[in-house]
């Protein structure tokens, strides 16, 4: 049986291996998603093939799977600028979230402190919200002021199962205080 991955040379008549076929690498990297030089996984939700400078171009190239999926990180960023303070926040991609910050920031000295996984991040950072509050000395939106290690704790301690839609909705969105915010 004749390996697949393997082709003959049209010119030397000998086996030539898939990494030496020029077109074969490319048809195989026109499959794959590339974003800052980097390959994302076929089970990332925001996965479709094309090369992109950060996951802001790839989520208005594929908003449908940004809009219906769930999975995603909360994270936790500091800036010296503003002692004490730390914004609790949700991306599909805390890392590519940090870089967005970056770019508002002259001395590029955002520093993301924390970063977890959730299979529903929306939930995941309604809940760092609302535990944030109870230990923040003030909040701001997002930002609280409140210890590194506590944000770190707060965030490791949320519960990452699945919940029913209706149980969901029951526990989040109903905590939203006047303004929007999680209480």
């Amino acid at each position: 049986m004749i390996d697949k991955r393997k082709e003959l040379n049209p010119i030397t008549g000998k086996r030539m291996y898939y990494k030496d076929n020029p077109d074969a690498v490319k048809k195989r990297d026109a499959l794959r998603m590339y974003v800052n030089g980097k390959e994302v996984s076929k089970k990332h939700p925001l996965y479709k093939a094309g090369k992109y400078k950060s996951f802001d171009d790839a989520a208005f190239s594929s908003l449908s799977n940004y809009t219906t999926s769930k999975e995603g990180e909360v994270y936790a960023i500091t800036n010296p600028a503003w002692k004490g303070w730390i914004k609790i926040g949700m991306a599909v991609d805390a890392e590519d979230r940090l870089k967005s910050y970056q770019t508002s920031s002259p001395l590029r000295d955002f520093v993301l402190l924390h970063q977890k996984f959730f299979n529903n991040r929306r939930r995941a950072e309604a809940q760092a919200h609302i535990n944030a509050d109870k230990i923040a000395k003030e909040r701001r939106g997002e930002w609280f002021k409140i210890d590194t290690s506590d944000a770190i704790n707060l965030i490791n301690s949320i519960d990452n199962t699945d919940k029913d839609g209706l149980q969901e909705l029951k526990e989040v969105f109903n905590k939203k205080d006047k303004y929007g915010y999680y209480k």
